[in-house]
């Protein structure tokens, strides 16, 4: 597994990490324990050292299960998680230094640790990052040692640009993949400039990208991908927020490029890794058998420039027009 430096934080972790919304089984199924702690010791079996959680994630569970893995292994794994998205309503007044304060504190207490590598504000509304003291707590809890960096998780290029204004946001995480590019033409100069390391979240487009679903794909009750476009907050998220059936024809497109290759996960990460500011991709694994064909996006070989430019062609063609008038 290829190792990159994770920005301003100097950890050097496996440049594919593991998502873990899903860790304990595919969306809408319920949390197995067992299916858990399978796949994420198979990923560090696996060269992964790097491990994305959240607090609401299955109401806790994600975080002890990554809790249980990180006491269990020798190894130094990286542990991400994020605050926030607890709040009800998920208003920016909701957003108070004391709430924070103890979601970070639930979260050591959910996964067992004293400190955590890297605690992320999860997706806050676009008020909170004009307001210095909710960043400013974060400082306050790497003194006392609860936190080592502070991280965000954003929804649009422009909050995240705003985010990197604040010096102790060390990472942003961001929607990128091949239906979703936004980010490489307006965000990744400026955090490279800023040493901010990049986190690519839904790399492949809600498994779009896996080139595995049909016009008879249907998804289980609880799994938000059977959202309504009327939805806002998922229709920026889930599928990249583009159009499903839309996104069957891009990929089908897409698929002909690789004509060879069976695995079009890998190959679709493997794109994003091909942006040199990108530090790590975090695509989720309900099985052992997801983790590893994500897995393998590291040892596959470079696309080729020519094969670059035929996947930006197809998302100028297919995808930029339905988007272009999107915040994100």
């Amino acid at each position: 597994m290829e190792k990159r430096i994770l920005g301003k934080t100097g950890f050097e972790i496996s440049e594919v990490g593991l998502g873990t919304w899903q860790v304990g089984g595919k969306w809408g199924t319920g949390f197995d324990q067992n299916k858990a702690d399978e796949i994420l010791n198979t990923a560090v079996d696996n060269g992964v050292n790097f491990i994305d959680t959240a607090d609401v994630y299955e109401a806790g569970e994600s975080e002890k299960a990554v809790g249980r893995l990180v006491r269990s292994r020798s190894e130094r794994i990286y542990v991400a998680t994020k605050c926030g998205r607890r709040l009800n309503p998920h208003i920016d007044q909701a957003y108070q230094p004391a709430a924070l304060r103890k979601f970070v504190e639930d979260s050591l207490t959910n996964m067992g640790l004293e400190t955590l590598d890297l605690i992320q504000l999860h997706c806050p509304p676009n008020e909170t990052y004009y307001r210095p003291e909710i960043f400013d707590l974060f400082n306050a809890l790497k003194k006392e040692g609860k936190i080592q960096n502070l991280g965000v998780s954003v929804g649009t290029v422009d909050q995240a640009l705003k985010a990197i204004e604040y010096e102790n946001v060390a990472t942003i995480q961001i929607i990128f993949n091949m239906l979703r590019q936004k980010p490489s033409e307006h965000f990744f100069a400026q955090a490279a400039r800023k040493n901010v390391g990049i986190i690519a979240r839904v790399p492949l487009a809600s498994g779009l990208l896996t080139g595995k679903f049909s016009t008879s794909t249907t998804f289980n009750e609880g799994d938000h991908r059977g959202f309504k476009e009327e939805d806002a907050l998922d229709y920026g998220e889930t599928f990249a927020g583009i159009d499903f059936m839309k996104g069957l024809e891009t990929v089908e497109k897409e698929k002909k490029l690789f004509p060879e290759n069976l695995n079009l996960a890998a190959i679709a990460l493997k794109w994003i890794l091909m942006f040199k500011e990108i530090s790590c991709v975090i695509p989720g694994a309900s099985r052992v058998q997801q983790l590893l064909a994500n897995i393998s996006a590291s040892e596959q070989p470079a696309l080729s420039a020519e094969q670059m430019e035929s996947i930006r062609h197809i998302y100028e063609q297919n995808i930029w027009p339905e988007i272009a008038n999107k915040e994100w």
